[in-house]
């Protein structure tokens, strides 16, 4: 059995969990560089404002105090998903993360009222340890979790955990009553070629069968067909399973031509993604940066360039990787345009543990000994670089400062403080 749970409103959450008075207010979350809505509270959705809608168009709700915007604050969210997650890890054997609000746990060798009993325990652990509402959704399948844990958040019968046996009555009626569109894996065009045969809710698919679902859709398909019956299908990758190539990029709070600017936002994706490549125990073969102008400004001239860089030997070190990305900057830079998004790609990833090689065969003379000391040496900067970073907050030691107020940084006017990650920005409580 699967269990999914998948945190309400989860942005929002976050911020409430510091910042009580925002209960039963309509409250949303903007994107980055504050453009439009992504998260949004009930109350928001109450009010029809549509996910996506722009924070210029709701300035009549600001002015008349129906609502409050709120910056993204990633580091907050990204810390509070990691601690959801720990609460989930010691309640149950496997965790796989699907995405910063969502995690799956298998319930193996658990009774019927097992299930619904450490359903309502994940439901309870949560709240209590993190002060974020979830909604638990358990089933033989990820499919059919995934629809078990929408009826626990929207069905109040289910009270916050929905638990699904196969060939149950309850089951059954999910399945009548879900149209295929709501179907996870089914998107609006898939669903508009099923329809065409007469397939218009979730119950019709599992009921259809897989030859005649061969002759006319791709395997994915089938394989829906057979979660939606109760038959495991899906495999999540397995998140101790590294990554082929490590990206960050952001787009800039507003157009730079400068060189400086530019290269400041560059060093930074740099040293970021180097702290994610040393994360997963990976090297890199070559360092890729790319540069984009806005396509939205017809009245400016275009220019989008990229250029990879290819390292002598593989590295992590985050050195070899700024030295790299500035040489690729110098190289595709030109002063007359006007840059809104730079960005910094790790390529060719290899495995750091299996990796036996010398990271100075640039120098023959240097005896095969000097070498692996250089080597380590390299290796304890990086790791105490990195603990240093993860127990005093992120960037508190860097490679170069960047300049306050840069163009490429973003912008984030209603951002409140991560309350979790930097000792500054602490709560602070007040005696009467």
């Amino acid at each position: 059995m699967f269990a999914l749970i998948d945190c309400n409103n989860f942005y929002v959450s976050c911020e409430r969990v510091f910042q009580p008075q925002l209960e039963n207010r309509a409250v949303g979350v903007l994107s980055n560089n504050d453009g439009c809505v992504i998260a949004r509270s009930n109350e928001l959705k109450a009010l029809g404002i549509e996910m996506g809608t722009p924070a210029f168009l709701l300035r009549n709700h600001l002015e008349r105090g129906q609502i409050q915007l709120l910056s993204s604050n990633y580091e907050l969210y990204g810390d509070m998903s990691a601690r959801v997650q720990q609460v989930l890890e010691e309640l149950s054997g496997e965790v796989e993360p699907y995405s910063i609000d969502e995690m799956f746990v298998r319930l193996n060798g658990l009774t019927d009222s097992q299930l619904q009993a450490h359903g309502h325990e994940l439901y309870q652990r949560v709240r209590q340890f993190t002060g974020i509402p979830v909604g638990v959704g358990i089933a033989p399948t990820r499919t059919l979790a995934k629809l078990a844990n929408h009826a626990a958040k929207t069905l109040p019968e289910y009270a916050g955990v929905c638990v699904l046996h196969n060939n149950s009555m309850a089951m059954r009626e999910l399945l009548q009553r879900t149209a295929l569109g709501d179907v996870w894996g089914v998107g609006p065009r898939l669903a508009k070629r099923l329809a065409a045969l007469g397939l218009t809710t979730a119950w019709q698919l599992a009921c259809t069968r897989p030859r005649q679902i061969r002759q006319h859709f791709p395997v994915t398909v089938e394989r829906t067909a057979l979660e939606l019956c109760g038959i495991p299908c899906l495999d999540m990758n397995a998140p101790n399973i590294a990554r082929q190539r490590i990206m960050t990029s952001r787009s800039f709070g507003r157009p730079s031509a400068e060189y400086s600017e530019i290269h400041q936002a560059i060093r930074q994706h740099a040293q970021r993604s180097a702290e994610k490549l040393r994360a997963q125990h990976s090297l890199t073969h070559a360092v890729q940066i790319f540069l984009k102008t806005s396509r939205h400004r017809a009245d400016l001239p275009q220019y989008s360039p990229s250029l990879i860089v290819e390292l002598a030997q593989p590295s992590d070190d985050s050195r070899d990787i700024l030295q790299a990305a500035s040489l690729a900057l110098e190289a595709v830079y030109r002063p007359r345009f006007q840059f809104m998004k730079a960005g910094v790609v790790l390529l060719d990833l290899i495995d750091a543990d299996r990796q036996q090689l010398s990271l100075l065969d640039t120098c023959p003379d240097q005896a095969p000994h000097q070498k692996q000391h250089e080597r380590q040496r390299r290796q304890r900067l990086m790791a105490t670089l990195d603990a240093l970073n993860a127990k005093m907050g992120r960037d508190t030691i860097t490679f170069g400062r960047p300049s306050p107020g840069a163009a490429w940084q973003l912008r984030c006017a209603h951002r409140t403080p991560r309350w979790t990650t930097r000792w500054a920005e602490l709560p602070r409580l007040r005696a009467r």
